[in-house]
């Protein structure tokens, strides 16, 4: 028989509050699909600014590809709570369902961290064409206003 593994109820606090850290900087690290947000990479660089009339505007929603860090972390606070219950073959059982159920409820909240509301905008440039770009709800903008579109590095932002 193995030996069960306890662990103090502070000690899970401290151990869940790193994690839920950790998971709001893996959130952190999907990097913005703002109008007004540049990356360091993105300043100081020359962009293209071409001219357009707004034709209509969609909210949407903007969700980075999981990084798996709220699953990793939600299974192993899962595993470590789950295996203080009951001893031996229940705390063996105990751990694999906490570590299935927090590794759901960990990619759940990853989800709703890093999900963010978001405006497709269609535009219709002075040449006629008509563009489509997905950013951020940062700013408001209504079909028929003036705007720029502000391209480098492959990113296009709507502005006025």
């Amino acid at each position: 028989m193995s030996p069960s593994v306890r662990i103090s109820a502070s000690r899970l606090a401290a151990l869940a509050g790193l994690l839920a850290g950790a998971l709001l900087l893996g959130g952190c690290a999907t990097g913005s699909s703002s109008g007004g947000v540049y990356t360091p990479g993105q300043a100081q660089r020359e962009q293209t600014v071409r001219m357009a009339i707004v034709e209509s505007v969609r909210n949407v929603t903007i969700e980075p590809q999981r990084t798996g860090v709220g699953a990793a972390a939600g299974g192993v606070v899962g595993g470590i709570a789950g295996s203080n219950v009951g001893g031996g073959r229940g705390a063996t059982i105990g751990a694999v369902l906490g570590a299935v159920a927090g590794g759901l409820a960990g990619q759940a909240a990853e989800g709703a961290f890093t999900r963010k509301a978001g405006l497709e905008i269609t535009v219709k440039l002075d040449n006629g064409e008509l563009r489509a770009i997905t950013q951020e709800a940062d700013d408001t903008f209504r079909p028929g206003e003036r705007v720029r579109l502000v391209s480098g590095g492959g990113v296009t932002r709507v502005t006025r």
